[in-house]
């Protein structure tokens, strides 16, 4: 095989993996993305086309796939693999227990599907790294992953949060904006708040009951580069919550 024809393979595979994981690319942020023309790329979308891959065209938009269509899983490389591995080991002392469990079985899944010589060395990875026991390895919340998917459904969220001041319990509906990851080691919460009508940090730790309610929102117009960058102006580090 010519190295172009195993370089265009390459490509088709990477393209459709990009379909994949993104809901619409353009043509022109795939040439970019892989140093080839546009023409190159409705060429390529045209091959994928014939070869039963369900593309859908958008005027003015760009290409997305079918709902509902999946390609077989990826073959990590051992490099690819190895950094799974090693993070592996970080996210087991995280201090949110969801977040732990759903990696580990992501894990699994992923060992799965590896090479066996790769799988043997990754293996062999795994018994060779250690955490330092000084990080303690005792979870401080459990409702992380409800709200990450609470958070990408928009979908309002109910708590009883107790304060970190007064120790004073209130009840609040509130719009989940985005995770923030402190300097304390824990999980705190952006949302916002329907009782205070503003945005406030949450710390996962303190949130004594979460329950997802069948109400939505709009998606929020604020960025969080913009949320983190005004609270640094106020307190010159956005780790202070303010619920």
């Amino acid at each position: 095989m010519r190295d172009n024809d195993t370089k265009r393979i390459s490509r088709l595979m990477a393209i459709l993996t990009q379909l994949q994981t993104k809901r619409i690319l353009t043509s022109t942020r795939l040439a970019e993305k892989f140093g080839v023309s546009v023409r190159t790329i409705y060429r390529d979308v045209k091959t994928l086309e014939r070869a039963g891959v369900p593309i859908l065209a958008e005027d003015g938009k760009g290409y997305s796939l079918m709902e509902g269509y999946r390609i077989p899983p990826v073959m990590f490389t051992e490099n690819e693999a190895n950094a799974l591995i090693t993070t592996e080991q970080l996210v087991l002392k995280n201090r949110d227990s969801s977040l732990s469990k759903e990696y580990a079985e992501a894990i699994n899944k992923i060992k799965a599907v590896l090479l066996y010589s790769t799988k043997e060395k990754t293996d062999l990875l795994s018994k060779r790294i250690a955490v330092s026991p000084a990080i303690p390895n005792t979870s401080s919340s459990a409702s992380l992953t409800l709200i990450e998917k609470a958070l990408t459904d928009f979908k309002v969220l109910k708590i009883t949060y107790q304060s970190e001041h007064k120790g004073e319990k209130t009840e609040r509906n509130i719009e989940p904006f985005a995770l923030y990851y402190n300097l304390q080691e824990s999980w705190t919460l952006i949302a916002f708040c329907r009782l205070r009508k503003d945005y406030r940090m949450f710390r996962l730790s303190r949130i004594l009951k979460i329950e997802p309610l069948d109400l939505g929102f709009k998606p929020h117009k604020l960025t969080l580069k913009e949320y983190l960058d005004s609270k640094e102006k106020k307190f010159k580090t956005p780790d202070i919550p303010l619920s």
